[in-house]
């Protein structure tokens, strides 16, 4: 494991990465916003970003980008036209948004000219791949997401209300028709399948869910227990998971909260949890992989590929943000190579002497931009 940090434009930095060099990309790149004047917002990334970030990337490989909510149809175009299959998006919900409104007053007293932010939309992107997903998978590592380590857990009060409906048992003459009689077995503990919506926990986002508590595992047996055509190859996927919880629908989506050292610590804007950057991380990475950031901004991606044991190579041009990345993850940042000399290979991380090493490394000029 380990981490490389270049300060620099991003997109010269990527022109001097070796192809498919990388299993994933998780950043969150400039809005176009112009945010607080600046002036690393005043656009989107362009197409030539998205096409080499796509050319280092692993056939299969994910993207996920985080984008505004006004200029997220200019993010995801370029993102497409660079290459990439566009797959999903996820919304991120969050409480602590405020509104930049110009507010008017007199005769207009109570107009505004914006709503407060409480979301913002997520792009996943895929690299394109010859053959199937499993044969890629065996290749490259990549193709898939990992499922498992990302479902939604359940409390262990929760989990033994539950159960989960199997296939029926033998076929019986009835009154009308036939009768079967289903077979029930503790339900998965892993919990529930992500969804493409995650929120911040906050009572602002929690408050928008419905009051009243909701009750799943409504639907009958037969309903339940049915095949889909079509899904065999899927083994028991295609069985529906009932669970008999009841409480807020916010129960449903994985929760991602931002702790007081996160708020208190950070002197950037748009700073993200490391809980949510963690969660994302390893939806999309395979294990021991190198997930890539071409905005690094304070360095949460790579706080949090090494929080889940991922390599992890950062650009950020801002020096600044640069200096905090390097404070934040002195322990575990590589040397950058100087092209200009020869190669020389890196001190292994596992070694005694790897974190001195690598922090009389952090003092020569590195490279980085990401939240």
């Amino acid at each position: 494991m380990s981490v490389f940090l270049h300060e620099g434009d991003c997109l010269d930095v990527l022109k001097t990465m070796p192809s498919e060099s990388v299993d994933s990309v998780v950043t969150d790149p400039p809005y176009g916003l112009s945010f607080m004047g600046r002036k690393w917002d005043y656009d989107v990334p362009t197409i030539a970003i998205w096409q080499e970030t796509l050319r280092v990337l692993k056939p299969g490989g994910h993207l996920l980008s985080f984008s505004g909510t006004r200029t997220y149809h200019r993010m995801v175009v370029a993102i497409e036209d660079a290459g990439f299959e566009i797959r999903d998006q996820i919304g991120w919900l969050y409480g602590s948004g405020f509104p930049k409104s110009h507010n008017l007053d007199g005769e207009w007293d109570g107009w505004g000219t914006a709503l407060k932010p409480a979301w913002e939309p997520i792009v996943l992107a895929r690299k394109s791949f010859a053959g199937t997903v499993a044969a890629n998978m065996l290749t490259h590592g990549t193709g898939a997401m990992n499922i498992g380590a990302c479902r939604v857990v359940i409390s262990d009060e929760d989990f033994q209300k539950t159960s989960r409906t199997g296939q029926y048992g033998e076929t019986t003459p009835g009154d009308v028709g036939f009768t079967k009689t289903a077979m029930r077995t503790p339900v998965n503990r892993e919990g529930r399948w992500p969804a493409n919506v995650i929120h911040d926990g906050s009572d602002e986002v929690l408050e928008a869910f419905p009051a009243q508590s909701s009750v799943t595992g409504k639907r009958g047996e037969r309903s339940r227990a049915a095949d889909v055509e079509g899904t065999n190859w899927l083994a028991t996927n295609h069985k529906s998971i009932e669970y008999t919880d009841t409480g807020s629908p916010s129960r449903f989506f994985y929760c991602a909260k931002t702790s007081k050292a996160e708020r208190n610590g950070s002197k950037h804007p748009t700073i993200k949890p490391v809980s949510l950057m963690r969660y994302l991380c390893r939806l999309v990475t395979p294990p021991g992989g190198t997930i890539l950031d071409p905005f690094a901004g304070t360095g949460s991606t790579g706080q949090a590929a090494v929080d889940e044991g991922f390599s992890a190579i950062l650009i950020e041009q801002d020096p600044e943000y640069c200096t905090t990345i390097r404070c934040r993850l002195v322990l575990w940042l590589t040397p950058v190579p100087d092209p200009t000399e020869p190669t020389q290979q890196s001190p292994s991380l596992s070694s005694p002497d790897a974190s001195q090493d690598s922090s009389q490394g952090i003092s020569s000029p590195l490279h980085g931009n990401a939240r």
